[in-house]
């Protein structure tokens, strides 16, 4: 018989601003006796919802890149599979299997693995500026560039490459779009200020800057900086999306690995758990 999982986080209320993998987090961290309140700050649009994804996607298969530069393994999985759906699954990775590819971090380059597609290069501190960085210092003029695309879309990388002599071909595979409950967002940002919400958790930095964007519209985000340096946790991610919070006055948890099970257990383990725990 298993023995019950400490319920460190009996008693506080987690407010979870994801959309995607929203459950998993909520599970997380209602086995470990927490409340969970959801209010996705953004939606995703997914690939199946673009046409246009399939359509840019023939057109790089008539001119193939030099390089492709993946962002996301959820973006450049969906990628793949709206190419089977279309049939042109089978070419399309053939396709990008000649072409010299760069990740954006360990997600995108495991999706790249499971797809059979040879990795490069990674960028270890899973930025676009650093892809930029390295990209330009061993020089693009003349080179083709397939670029997928995260939700909030180039992030000045394409401009860099076209401005260094590169023909880019981008490619949004999804997009964020607006939270698809506006009041729960709006309820929210109100809870978080007024002290009913003890853990705020985010996924991306899109979803920080929506969050916060209402929050200022409401009035509330100078209470909500207050509340942050006292009794409320706020988690996020990664350094990426931590970056807004900072910028805010948030001094968010980040776990050392820019993962959701790692952010987790971060999570747990200040509130003083020991306990083996992860969203996977």
């Amino acid at each position: 018989m298993s023995t019950p999982l400490p319920a460190v986080m009996a008693g506080r209320t987690v407010l979870i601003t994801a959309d995607r993998r929203s459950d998993d987090l909520a599970e997380a961290f209602a086995r470990r006796g927490a409340m969970i309140r959801h209010a996705a700050a953004m939606s995703i649009v997914h690939h199946s919802d673009d046409e246009r994804l399939v359509e840019d996607t023939r057109a790089l298969l008539a001119d193939p890149p030099d390089l492709l530069v993946v962002t996301t393994g959820t973006g450049m999985r969906g990628w793949l599979e709206a190419a089977d759906v279309a049939g042109v699954g089978e070419e399309l990775r053939r396709v990008l299997g000649a072409a010299r590819i760069f990740a954006r971090g360990p997600k995108a380059k495991g999706a790249l693995i499971a797809a059979g597609l040879p990795v490069e290069w990674v960028a270890t501190s899973e930025t676009t500026a650093e892809i930029t960085d390295h990209l330009l210092a061993a020089g693009v003029v003349g080179s083709t560039v397939a670029v997928q695309h995260h939700g909030s879309g180039s992030d000045g990388l394409d401009e860099a490459l076209t401005a260094a002599g590169a023909r880019v071909a981008p490619f949004v595979v999804y997009r964020w779009g607006p939270a698809p409950d506006p009041a729960a967002v709006t309820a929210s940002v109100r809870a978080v200020a007024a002290g009913e919400i003890d853990d705020v958790v985010f996924t991306s930095a899109p979803a920080v800057e929506a969050w916060w964007a209402v929050a200022e519209a409401v009035g509330v985000a100078d209470e909500i900086v207050r509340r942050s340096h006292e009794d409320v946790l706020f988690a996020a991610v990664g350094p990426v999306t931590a970056a807004p919070l900072l910028a805010k006055g948030v001094d968010p948890l980040v776990p050392e690995r820019s993962r959701m099970g790692a952010l987790v257990r971060a999570v747990l383990v200040h509130h003083g758990d020991g306990a083996p725990d992860s969203a996977g």
